[in-house]
């Protein structure tokens, strides 16, 4: 398929770039994916539309403060970085401004006595970069220094309150370089409604890094190749997806991360008793577009996504690429709020 055949026109006056005064108070557009008919409603109105017994998988992961700037030594030039992932104690993966000009060697000011260094041209297929820090930085001196890493389509700098309006209600594990989004429309008044209807709720953790929101630039969308991020599912997560799926209860994954999580965690054995989620730890570049054969998830609950992007195709891989395009235009006909800080969609 053509990344082309995943484009549609957005109004920029519909890319969200604050959130909405109250979380949990965004528009939601619930599609039958069999059907194609489709009905507006509000987030919190979500448990209105689960049924009983229906299996809720949250990403846990926690966003880290991993965008920095720096001035080059040798130019004065002020660099924009955002780390990706720990290699070791002083080094990580990164991507950053005018990213040809970033070449091994060059050096930086972060301020409060810190120092980077190119450490690697490139690392990969991905054209990252290693930069080592003297001294080492950690979580402590990220969260005082660092900023929220708010993704491009939202033109502003980071506000005080981004930092708690960009993390979900139940971020635990920190190594995310971006928010798993769809999670940020939950308050604990909509868990309470979730629970009381009888609808179970657990998380796994995906890291979001590159493989979420890197760009597909090749003509063909079969010749893009994903970053890896990492992926945890509990032993007790995985006991719960696979009761659901032997009771034949839905399993409803919340944000395309959770998606990818799930997904990835299948485990193809040799009968159908041998299949099933695996607990651990795991890395994947799972790639999720039209003609995927779906293992777990039944259910989608998401936000609006960036043309001609990975996320688009995944929702078109569960929904079908027409009926998420003919969704997508009525969103926008009625002025739903698009990507990290807009509106969400029921894909059922």
């Amino acid at each position: 398929m053509k990344t082309d055949d995943f484009h549609f026109d957005l109004p920029a006056s519909l890319i969200a770039q604050f959130p909405p005064e109250r979380r949990g108070e965004s528009r939601l557009l619930v599609l039958d994916r069999s059907s194609g008919v489709r009905e507006h409603s509000v987030v919190k109105r979500l448990a209105e539309y689960i049924e009983p017994g229906t299996l809720m998988v949250f990403n846990d992961s926690r966003v880290r403060k991993a965008r920095l700037f720096a001035n080059a030594l040798d130019s004065g030039a002020q660099v924009e970085f955002l780390l990706l992932s720990r290699l070791d104690e002083a080094s990580w993966e990164t991507t950053c401004t005018k990213m040809k000009k970033q070449v091994r060697g060059r050096r930086y000011d972060f301020g409060h006595g810190v120092i980077g260094e190119i450490a690697d041209s490139a690392l990969a297929e991905t054209g990252t970069r290693q930069i080592r820090f003297v001294p080492p930085i950690g979580e402590d001196w990220l969260d005082r220094h660092g900023h929220i890493p708010l993704p491009p389509y939202i033109r502003r700098s980071d506000a005080p309150d981004d930092a708690e309006r960009y993390q979900t209600i139940f971020a635990q594990t920190v190594g995310s370089s971006a928010s798993p989004t769809a999670g940020l429309h939950f308050t604990e008044e909509l868990l309470a409604a979730i629970r009381v209807r009888g609808i179970e709720t657990t998380t796994v953790t995906l890291h979001v890094g590159l493989g979420t929101f890197m760009p597909v630039r090749s003509e063909e969308i079969e010749d893009h190749h994903m970053h890896e991020e990492a992926w945890i599912i509990s032993g007790e997560t995985a006991a719960m997806v696979r009761k659901a799926k032997a009771e034949g209860r839905p399993v409803m994954a919340v944000g395309t991360t959770s998606v990818r999580s799930l997904e990835s965690a299948w485990k193809q054995g040799d009968s159908s008793h041998d299949a099933g989620i695996r607990a651990g730890e795991g890395r994947t570049r799972i790639f999720i577009k039209p003609g995927y054969q779906w293992k777990v998830v039944d259910k989608v609950f998401t936000n609006f996504h960036t043309p001609k992007s990975t996320l688009l195709m995944l929702v078109a891989a569960f929904a079908g690429r027409q009926r998420i395009l003919e969704a997508y235009a009525e969103a926008i006909a009625q002025g739903y709020r698009f990507f990290s800080y807009g509106d969400a969609m029921l894909i059922q």
